[in-house]
């Protein structure tokens, strides 16, 4: 199991026997393709792995932990799921060890002729798949039709929490989302697929794009239209379905076992169509952020410029750009030699993807203690190279 954003690691240990409910492990097993093959009522029962002997060792799962050789039975089953090469020991393992919301993608591609087709076909499924789940933690965070730059910082610091199976063959995928901290990725997910679903059948069925307009109050945005499409394209159709943690059970207000989600190529024009629709209709928002100045460019030695900024409060991007008039470049120049932020007023711009500031106005230098201001000044130094204006080259 690893990462997102990693390369896959070594597995994680396994929970310590006296930390394990059995009837979590229980569940577990039972999700994941073993078959109980009876056992002693009251006492334990035993499961037979996927595939029959040749899936690996059977186990004895106590009933309880009340059970006199309760600890000793859980060692020996935990013992031998690490050393299991199946799939689906490891993906026991994984969720007892992280309690966790599994998500499972299937992505019906054509058989691969030879490895170079399995390797672009599991990059496929697992870029759609983060994609799908930056979608999901940038509606977490609030809603909207389309995000651009805003809130990606924190979306993306949220996916670091997870852990991702292996994917051979392209076919599969499944996420594991830690439930330690809630569980508002994937609940906000779940809500939006299905109304994602509901508003491409009435786009399919009358023409009309309205289902998507109300769409958005359930968390179905540009990003996750993009990753619908991004996962349908070259494929047979996709399914995603949510498998809540037995530690926790489900969530209030959904079912114990969600309907899969299910989406084909006949689904295609009309995400593509939502999508376009969502970044034309999404509006530009008034702001007043503080930001530092990392960049500065304008084509002579006097005139109007522009400047980057690193974002420090007032909006959820990371950088902006703005267009200056030459008082308030130059303001913004002296600001940025002294280590100074600057405060500026104007609207966040959705074309771009909210990274631009238009009508600026109101830039002032902004007050920071010594520590904060020799930062920055530290960071001007090591990055002369984007102090552009006096030369008015790139």
């Amino acid at each position: 199991m690893h990462r997102p954003t990693e390369q896959p690691a070594h597995p994680m240990p396994p929970p310590a026997p006296e930390d394990v409910d059995p009837a979590v492990l229980g569940a577990l097993l039972a999700r994941h393709g073993w078959r109980r093959r009876g056992g002693a009522a009251g006492r334990y029962t035993h499961w037979a792995p996927p595939g029959g002997p040749a899936g690996g060792a059977s186990l004895l799962i106590p009933a309880s932990r009340r059970f006199p050789d309760a600890v000793d039975l859980l060692a020996e089953a935990l013992t031998a799921l690490e050393r299991s090469a199946a799939p689906s020991a490891r993906a026991v393992l994984v969720a007892l060890a992280t309690p966790s919301d599994e998500i499972h993608w299937r992505r019906e591609v054509p058989e691969p002729a030879g490895g170079a087709a399995a390797w672009s076909a599991q990059e496929r499924l697992r870029d759609g798949a983060r994609a799908m789940l930056l979608a999901g933690a940038l509606a977490a965070r609030g809603r909207a039709g389309y995000y651009g730059a805003r809130h990606r910082r924190g979306a993306e610091a949220a996916l670091d929490r997870l852990l991702v199976g292996p994917a051979p063959g392209g076919r599969e995928l499944t996420v594991y989302v830690p439930v330690a901290d809630g569980r508002p990725m994937v609940t906000t997910l779940l809500r939006a697929l299905h109304a994602a679903r509901d508003a491409t059948d009435y786009q399919r069925a009358t023409g009309g794009m309205e289902a998507y307009d109300a769409a958005v109050e359930a968390g179905v945005c540009q990003e996750l239209t993009e990753a619908l499409v991004q996962l349908v394209r070259g494929s047979e159709g996709v399914r995603i379905a949510v498998d809540w943690s037995p530690a926790l059970g489900p969530h209030d207000g959904f079912a114990a076992r969600p309907e899969p989600v299910e989406f084909s190529p006949g689904d295609l024009p009309a995400l593509r169509e939502a999508g376009a629709r969502y970044v034309r209709d999404e509006p530009s928002v008034p702001v007043r952020l503080t930001g530092a100045v990392v960049r500065l460019r304008r084509e002579g030695p006097a005139g109007p410029g522009s400047v980057r900024l690193r974002v420090l409060s007032g909006a959820d991007v990371a950088q902006v750009r703005v267009a200056l008039d030459e008082d308030d470049y130059r303001l913004a120049g002296h600001a940025h030699l002294v280590g100074l932020p600057i405060r500026i007023s104007g609207r966040l711009e959705s074309r771009g993807g909210f990274r631009r500031v238009t009508g600026a106005h109101g830039i002032t230098p902004v007050r920071v203690d010594d520590a904060e201001r020799d930062r920055l000044l530290k960071s001007m130094h090591e990055n002369l190279d984007f102090f552009e204006g006096a030369c008015g080259g790139e």
